[in-house]
């Protein structure tokens, strides 16, 4: 069992510094989920954990960075690569996570100066029956192909934006990002516009 917060990683034998406050995590969560982001971009993400990154060797950078993997997952070590629906988005949900998460925390999260990345993770952990519960529950439910109850369907065409995942950007943003830029960058057809 592991009863300390981790405030620090250790990489190559050196303890490094990261940024624990959830804040800090759920902005990596949100560039970790972001599709537009290479690889390579999403692993300076997850180097940004750290406060001093720059001082990591540089053949230490893949164990900092399953370093970091593992402590946005609260130091749960099992992995299990079995491909799972996505089911939540930090960053898009977050409107609707907080309020649950305020109740269990019995303050406003957003107002404390700080807040351990995993104490906020244990506090989503035990939301139990709410608005994003429902969300949840009728995106694994569409997920898996199973057919929703009378009462589902209402509500999730009451609240279809809310409810599904964005796949990329929408077409709105599509036109916009096309008037912008003439259907070109850099002189060659973009082909995600």
């Amino acid at each position: 069992m592991m009863y300390d917060l981790p405030t620090s990683l250790e990489v190559g034998g050196a303890e490094y510094a990261i940024r624990s406050d959830y804040r800090a995590a759920l902005d990596i969560c949100a560039a970790l989920s972001d599709p537009t982001m290479r690889n390579q971009e999403k692993a300076v993400a997850l180097l940004l954990l750290y406060e001093d990154y720059d001082s990591i060797p540089s053949e230490f950078i893949e164990e900092a960075l399953r370093q970091a993997v593992w402590f946005l997952d609260c130091g749960d070590g099992t992995t299990n690569n079995k491909p799972r629906p996505k089911l939540m988005d930090w960053e898009r949900d977050f409107k609707w996570i907080v309020a649950p998460i305020n109740r269990v925390a019995g303050t406003e999260v957003r107002s404390v100066q700080y807040m351990h990345w995993w104490t906020f993770v244990s506090y989503y952990y035990e939301i139990g029956d709410c608005t994003f519960a429902q969300f949840v529950g009728i995106r694994n439910k569409l997920a898996k192909g199973k057919r929703l109850e009378k009462y589902e369907r209402e509500f999730y065409e009451t609240n279809r934006e809310a409810i599904d995942l964005r796949k990329g950007i929408t077409d709105d943003e599509r036109e916009m990002l096309k008037s912008i830029l003439g259907g070109e960058q850099d002189g060659r057809r973009n082909p995600d516009f």
